[in-house]
């Protein structure tokens, strides 16, 4: 069944058709940036009123109607212009803005109800940024852009809000003024020191750092930053930093720096230790669940006879798939390559001798 559209409904012709998710999102910016005395969306319509009235008005007259200055009812004409199509024309005779072809209706912010649903998710996958300093600007966001919308929309959101939640098992402990400053000196290329405890440390260290860029992957943070004292990028836990502050230096972010270049051969944030072919047998008590998600964009599985499955990759570490292999108690075996089985065997004789096995 093709997706319903919501919205209000009217006859839809060349200049009053809908407009679309991306220019809800423009409209959602423009006011964020204008704090004014009117919405946009409520001066556009009455701007509208006006041309389509066929009286002429100027920027000045439309100025003083809505009490705003002639600069923004500029800019909202070239937003009516060029983002919603409308065939605006300013008349040197008659000193006044018009339409040059009929206008049924202003255009509708509409929206298919997967696309709504869409958004109410989008709000609730909110919660892996609760207490950082993105949360407040991507609710305010989507609240803009929900309260755009039109009024006459007859999905059942109380029955949504009911029906989808995320949940987080094991979330990650923050200090929530230590990530907002990894944040702002992050985006605004600004050299920072930090006090960093490397994993199994009792105490930390000081480090100078240029952050490049802050990634969560797989529901943690990862502060991905150049180490002026080991004169390479490192990868940083956000957690394990004590203090930051900045040393008052700016710096440019190097062009060649691509994360999605740097973890394309990695399991998880660790890489740039190798080349390594990894083989992977799973039981069938399993294969299901590795059947079901896209570990790796290099993967390749091999079905097996008894219904188990083969897994192979092609990694940059092997830090991370160890830990994954031990996960399945016994379940998932390495064979390839003799590092990794080495390794395993290693991690699960540990195991087995602390539990006193």
């Amino acid at each position: 069944m093709p997706a319903r559209r919501l919205g209000v409904p009217g006859k839809i012709s060349r200049w009053s058709r809908p407009a679309d998710l991306l220019t809800l999102l423009a409209m959602a910016k423009k006011q964020a940036s204008m704090p004014l005395s009117r919405p946009p969306l409520e001066r556009m319509q009455r701007i509208h009123q006006s041309l389509h009235a066929g009286g002429f008005p100027n920027a000045v007259t439309l100025a003083g109607e809505m009490e705003v200055t002639t600069k923004t009812v500029y800019r909202d004409i070239d937003f009516m212009r060029d983002r919603l199509g409308l065939p605006i024309d300013f008349d040197k005779l008659r000193n006044g803005y018009h339409y040059t072809e009929e206008v049924n209706a202003f255009p509708t912010f509409q929206i298919t109800e997967g696309e709504l649903f869409a958004l109410i998710v989008a709000e609730k996958a909110l919660q892996q940024y609760r207490g950082t300093s993105f949360e407040k600007p991507l609710l305010s966001a989507i609240k803009k852009m929900e309260q755009a919308l039109p009024d006459t929309i007859s999905l059942n959101l109380a029955e949504v809000e009911q029906t989808i939640s995320f949940r987080t098992t094991a979330e990650p402990v923050l200090d929530l003024g230590v990530f907002d400053t990894l944040a702002k000196a992050t985006a605004a290329r600004h050299q920072i020191q930090i006090s960093y405890r490397k994993p199994g440390q009792r105490t930390p260290e000081q480090r100078v750092v240029d952050p490049y860029h802050l990634a969560n992957i797989n529901g943690e943070w990862f502060l991905f930053a150049y180490d002026h004292g080991r004169k390479d990028v490192r990868t940083f836990a956000p957690a394990r930093i004590h203090t930051v502050k900045e040393t008052g230096k700016t710096f440019p972010r190097p062009q060649r720096f691509s994360l999605e270049k740097r973890l394309r051969d990695s399991f998880g944030v660790h890489s740039a230790e190798g080349e390594f072919d990894v083989l992977i047998r799973l039981d069938a008590s399993i294969a299901d669940y590795i059947r079901e998600k896209r570990w790796h964009a290099s993967q390749k599985l091999v079905e097996l006879p008894d219904g188990g499955l083969e897994l192979r990759l092609k990694l940059s570490s092997l830090a991370e798939i160890e830990r994954w292999v031990l996960a399945w108690a016994g379940r998932a075996v390495a064979i390839a390559p003799p590092e990794l089985v080495t390794a395993v065997r290693e991690g699960a004789r540990k195991l087995s001798d602390r539990h006193g096995v």
